[in-house]
């Protein structure tokens, strides 16, 4: 079986995504990019979480042909290789329809800095136009629209995450939520304080580089 450690890790984040709330039903996907093979682990199309194992993560190449696998990829696989295939630097990549931030997708309105852990992601997290699903449009939207973001909201759809590898792009995905999540529950008291981007780039230092174990293992 083709990359066992990384169908694991593919698996484990799309089991995270209920685990947190951020899916409902079979909704939802992480992908995994091998950046020696440029081959992708992604989640099979409308199957039960509580059900996958890694033999049942699917294989892809950059055009979509299935390289192994049982089922059939997620209806998103054509979003996650175009990313792919124009952001050498994305090794993960996460789409879930989270309730609070895809509120903001609803509304067609970017999900504003107002806190510090916005900066983890990048600032704003950006608002993507509507898109019609299943396709590479919505990559194509996500690549024009995303920027330094680790995280685009696209109108009446969902969230994309992006990261390195796909346990980042998870992390982010939650991040995302719970940032939303504390931004409407202010939206609902007044207007927020919107950090500057001087104070956004100041505190995207600290998580870079301060931030965490630095190099040993977290215990």
């Amino acid at each position: 079986m083709l990359f066992e450690k990384l169908r694991a890790e593919v698996l484990a984040g799309n089991l995270e995504l209920p685990k947190q709330g951020l899916v409902k039903g079979t909704s939802g996907n992480v992908s995994g990019r091998d950046p020696e093979s440029n081959l992708v682990v992604i989640k099979p199309s409308g199957y039960r979480y509580e059900e996958m194992t890694t033999a049942d993560m699917v294989v892809v190449d950059l055009e979509g042909n299935v390289v192994e696998g049982h089922l059939k990829p997620s209806v998103d696989t054509a979003t996650h290789l175009y990313i792919y295939r124009h952001r050498p630097d994305v090794n993960g990549i996460v789409h879930t329809h989270s309730p609070y931030a895809t509120s903001f997708a609803a509304l067609g309105q970017p999900i504003p800095p107002c806190l510090t852990a916005a900066a983890m992601l990048g600032g704003e997290i950006p608002l993507g136009g509507y898109v019609p699903i299943g396709g590479e449009a919505i990559g194509e939207e996500i690549v024009k629209k995303i920027g330094q973001s680790m995280a685009i909201i696209m109108q009446n759809h969902g969230v994309f995450t992006i990261g390195p590898n796909p346990t980042v792009a998870v992390k982010m995905a939650v991040e995302v939520e719970e940032i939303a999540k504390i931004t409407h529950l202010a939206l609902s008291q007044g207007q927020p304080i919107i950090l500057t981007p001087e104070q956004v780039a100041e505190v995207a230092d600290l998580y870079r580089y301060r931030y965490g174990q630095q190099g040993q293992r977290a215990k």
